[in-house]
């Protein structure tokens, strides 16, 4: 997955706001979906330390489904950020805790009437129809003023033994281009 629909929401962005972590998935269903799991506590109480927690919202419910007495406690648990495929609400308290949330959408209704969290650790689908992404408990959430991505587990490996490689491309790009030389130049280069 990447996703800049899934940014900082503009007054919270900042450039130290930067997360990374093992996914921690919450389900949310539509209350009509009344043969939908139920859970047994609040899925802020479950949170593991150091993940990142991921809310998958219905697609289409435009209510808040994550808020600022959230982020107290997933803060509080020692969960590194949270990712909302759907709406949060509550800038404030989150830029007073310091914890990073990234969302498609910033609103003030709450969830309640419309949707509740079903699930919790389960594959999820990213709710963009015209996207087929499912992210999967314990993949590799990283996210930072540019939006968030996510790294199944099982390719996370390679792609930490070929990151060095980019990185170092784009820097003698990025020096090459600053001293005159064209893109397709550069690119031809070091790519």
């Amino acid at each position: 997955m990447a996703s800049s629909d899934l940014s900082l929401a503009e007054k919270l962005r900042s450039y130290s706001t930067k997360l990374i972590g093992p996914v921690y998935t919450v389900k949310f269903v539509r209350n009509t979906q009344t043969n939908a799991p139920k859970l047994k506590e609040h899925y802020i109480d479950t949170i593991p330390k150091d993940h990142v927690v991921f809310i998958s919202a219905p697609h289409g419910i435009f209510n808040a489904v994550y808020g600022g007495l959230m982020s107290t406690r997933a803060k509080y648990s020692g969960a590194v950020g949270t990712v909302v495929d759907g709406t949060f609400r509550d800038l404030q308290d989150h830029r007073k805790l310091d914890y990073p949330v990234f969302a498609r959408n910033v609103g003030t209704p709450s969830f309640y009437e419309v949707a509740r969290p079903s699930e919790v650790n389960v594959p999820v689908k990213l709710q963009d129809p015209a996207l087929d992404v499912t992210i999967n408990p314990s993949d590799i959430i990283f996210g930072d003023l540019n939006g968030v991505v996510c790294v199944p587990k099982e390719v996370l490996f390679k792609i930490v033994e070929i990151l060095p490689g980019q990185v170092e491309a784009d820097d003698n790009m990025a020096r090459d281009i600053a001293q005159g030389k064209t893109f397709t130049a550069a690119k031809k280069e070091y790519r």
